[in-house]
């Protein structure tokens, strides 16, 4: 969530002023079978951007470590984006496609404050291989599934408000606001569809001339669920190259390592270490993500 706000967030999109693009992978309490297993895609990018000129390969460049992309502020901008989502947990498979649109609204030189609406449409999938119990004919949950049909269609709207500076953000945001208000497919099994609530914030703090820490946190809630608090610290050298640690509450310990590879890529990734009772059974969880910066 760190360092893609969009993913958590939809009034994130456009924050940079280049087309924004994100590849990831996510296994979760490796060890269970069929564990849950997340990739998506993701594109953002303001509407208007600056061109600049082309490269020419006879003026002499600066060599070394490539900094993060600059965060601009103080100007009206309008943005776009767009996901695609696989999400696998058990027997349910949720493929997910939405696109994003976002306004951010200079309240200060140093300060944005942004309004986002994500709208997509989802197909939720009860794979009933994967969930075939003992006595099939007494589990009336799994009889009233096969009955009903193994997939739905439903629409998904979310909507944010994201404020940010150069070193700061805080973010407010909610995905499946309208549950299954919208829906349509071959069956009718109920997919529980609940609103998920997330909160953001964090503060960027340069120690020396090389060296920033940044403290954040993410709270998520969806009924009836606990609140889910994750703090992190995050180290940058040179705005190049980052680690950091996560403590998920109740959950795990995450450390994470990125880079920028050059202007155009950068890289990601972590490891979750269960610290619950799945920390017996399971080892842990790995997430890999690739950042493809067009027009920087």
């Amino acid at each position: 969530y760190l360092r893609n706000q969009y993913m958590v967030n939809p009034a994130a999109a456009g924050v940079y002023d280049f087309v924004d693009i994100t590849l990831a992978g996510r296994l979760q309490w490796l060890g269970f079978e069929n564990a849950p297993k997340t990739s998506y895609l993701s594109v953002t990018s303001p509407v208007s951007r600056t061109v600049k000129p082309k490269y020419n390969p006879s003026l002499r460049i600066s060599s070394g470590p490539v900094r993060n992309p600059e965060i601009k502020t103080g100007k009206l901008k309008h943005a776009v984006g767009g996901q695609v989502i696989i999400d696998e947990y058990g027997a349910f498979r949720k493929l997910y496609f939405g696109g994003t649109y976002a306004i951010h609204i200079p309240v200060a030189k140093n300060y944005n404050l942004s309004f986002g609406t994500r709208l997509g449409i989802s197909n939720n999938t009860f794979i009933k291989d994967r969930a075939i119990p003992l006595t099939p004919e007494l589990d009336n949950t799994y009889q009233d599934f096969i009955a009903g049909g193994l997939n739905r269609y439903m629409m998904d709207l979310g909507i944010g408000m994201y404020f940010y500076s150069k070193n700061m953000f805080v973010g407010i945001a909610a995905d499946d606001v309208t549950r299954d208000l919208v829906s349509f497919g071959n069956g009718t099994p109920n997919f529980n569809t609940q609103i998920h609530y997330t909160a953001t914030a964090g503060w960027k703090i340069p120690l020396n001339d090389n060296i920033s820490l940044t403290p954040a946190i993410l709270a998520k809630y969806m009924s009836p669920a606990p609140v889910s608090i994750e703090g992190t610290v995050q180290v940058e050298y040179k705005e190049w190259l980052w680690a950091g640690v996560s403590y998920r509450h109740k959950d795990a310990v995450v450390g994470m390592v990125g880079l920028n590879i050059n202007r155009m890529f950068k890289f990601g990734y972590s490891y979750d270490f269960n610290i619950s009772r799945f920390r017996s059974y399971s080892a842990g969880g790995h997430e890999l993500v690739l950042g493809i910066m067009l027009g920087r």
